[in-house]
């Protein structure tokens, strides 16, 4: 991996990928703000991957991040690229940075933005990448939390603490569906957090039966009500498929609802949580690239930023925490 010493890093662009997530634009302010700090020109690429092939590129001021840290989604915009997934598509876009003379690179994103950047980085090795982790899925490897989740999760909460009184006022069964096809860390906190009877996650193989269980034994303490958290990457179906096969197997309620969040979870102005650990890791991102280093997503573990490498963080599986996936089971009861 080739490192730009210190003297060689004058501008520095940021550009954001992918699914949006609270918490961009705070971990964009960082970057400005250090940037500048740093004395570097800062560069903000619009749209994403597609922007720097469409060389939509344009300096950042300190007053442009001015009044963001609150806003949801971003000021940079961001959009899926096919044509980055091509060496076409990578040429054009690097010809672009070196017409800007663009030294560095910061990437806001998750698995399929620092997917493009090893490429990237494959091909253009000269040429600095770190990464941010921005996704409500906290599904990288190397973190303990991605920018947007804490947001997410407060979301579904919220929503969930709703669906309860209406729940509980009519003896419903309700399903509430929340984002997550390949990870469950946004349905398990949701669970735990807005007191769900029960959680079906990609991480655990539960059965309809094992469902049933469940539910009954809620319903021998005259537990007239329940609420059920499904991840959407479930291993079950779909939510409305799981609703109507516990509603041929079981009659303790008086309806049997379901609710998909959706988008829900993307929006809205990011929790505090999630505006300080995005500011942690874009100053910090700064920081990487002015150390040398490259080819990294900035992290943070027990309180303490890490440098991962991109082929972990996109390869290796973040694991769920076993104990509170076994206390969400027993708080169910």
């Amino acid at each position: 991996m080739t490192e730009k010493k210190l003297k060689d890093i004058k501008r520095i662009a940021v550009f954001t990928s992918g699914g949006d997530a609270p918490g961009m634009n705070a971990a964009i302010r960082a970057i400005v703000r250090n940037a500048v700090h740093n004395d570097l020109h800062i560069y903000g690429i619009m749209r994403g991957y597609e922007g720097m092939i469409d060389g939509n590129i344009k300096r950042l001021e300190t007053t442009d991040v001015s009044n963001i840290i609150h806003r949801g989604g971003t000021i940079l915009k961001t959009a899926r690229s096919q044509r980055f997934m091509t060496p076409e598509g990578r040429k054009k876009a690097y010809e672009n940075l070196v017409d800007n003379d663009i030294d560095a690179l910061i990437a806001i994103g998750g698995n399929g933005t620092f997917t493009g950047a090893t490429k990237f980085i494959e091909e253009y090795p000269d040429f600095p990448v770190i990464g941010i982790p921005g996704t409500i899925d906290n599904d990288l490897y190397g973190t303990d939390f991605t920018i947007g989740f804490d947001t997410a999760v407060n979301t579904s909460i919220q929503a969930v603490d709703k669906i309860r009184d209406t729940a509980d006022s009519h003896n419903r069964l309700f399903f509430v569906e929340v984002m997550g096809r390949h990870s469950g860390f946004i349905a398990l906190h949701t669970a735990i957090g807005g007191g769900a009877g029960g959680v079906l996650i990609p991480e655990e193989d539960t059965s309809i039966d094992d469902l049933v269980r469940l539910l009954k034994r809620g319903a021998k303490r005259a537990k007239l009500f329940s609420i059920v958290i499904v991840a959407e990457g479930n291993h079950m179906g779909t939510v409305y498929d799981i609703a109507k096969k516990v509603e041929a197997e079981i009659n303790l309620y008086d309806d049997i609802k379901v609710t998909v969040i959706g988008h829900l979870q993307r929006g809205g102005s990011p929790s505090a949580f999630d505006r300080v650990l995005s500011s942690v890791l874009g100053f910090s991102a700064v920081e990487g690239l002015l150390a040398g280093k490259s080819g990294v997503m900035a992290g943070i573990k027990n309180n303490t930023i890490h440098y991962t490498p991109f082929l972990e963080a996109i390869s290796k599986s973040k694991p769920l925490n076993k104990d509170l996936l076994r206390m969400s089971h027993i708080l169910a009861q």
